[in-house]
């Protein structure tokens, strides 16, 4: 597998954060979706990448920088057909080290409450990741969880 960043101009990229938001949207009510859309994930203070497989899109993620030393966790997405195979982890792993490039010394993130993102909060604890009380701008709500890694 191969990790680029992106600057979501292709179809395929823009479909993929699409259906991202798609998800969100059928899920979570509407107070409680802090999924970035494609603007956004251009912005200033995220860096986008995405992952291939044998030249086929395999997911998404991407880092918001939150201060001298935090970033969070953004659009962590795998294509269906791809799930299973470790796209996730891996992409996961490159945002971890991006982190600690930058000099981060925790990255934090925000996923649902709901079953339908049971396996992302699996995939972070496996990873280290603690449940935490909300950071940055987030407040307490009944369909979010907060998760965060010291970094080392």
């Amino acid at each position: 597998m191969h990790i680029t960043l992106d600057d979501l101009t292709s179809t395929d990229v823009r479909d993929l954060v699409a259906d991202h938001l798609s998800d969100m949207h059928a899920t979570s009510p509407p107070e409680s979706i802090h999924a970035l859309g494609p603007d956004q994930l251009n912005g200033d203070g995220v860096t986008f990448w995405t992952i291939w497989d044998d030249g086929r899109l395999a997911g998404c993620g991407a880092l918001k920088h939150l201060g001298e030393h935090e970033g969070e966790i953004k659009t962590m997405r795998t294509v269906p057909a791809m799930r299973g195979r470790g796209v996730a982890a891996d992409m996961l792993g490159h945002l971890l080290a991006e982190a600690r490039s930058r000099g981060y010394r925790r990255v934090s993130l925000e996923t649902g409450s709901q079953e339908f993102f049971a396996p992302a909060r699996r995939l972070y604890a496996r990873h280290g990741f603690v449940e935490c009380p909300p950071f940055g701008d987030y407040t307490a709500d009944p369909n979010s969880v907060f998760m965060t890694l010291e970094l080392r």
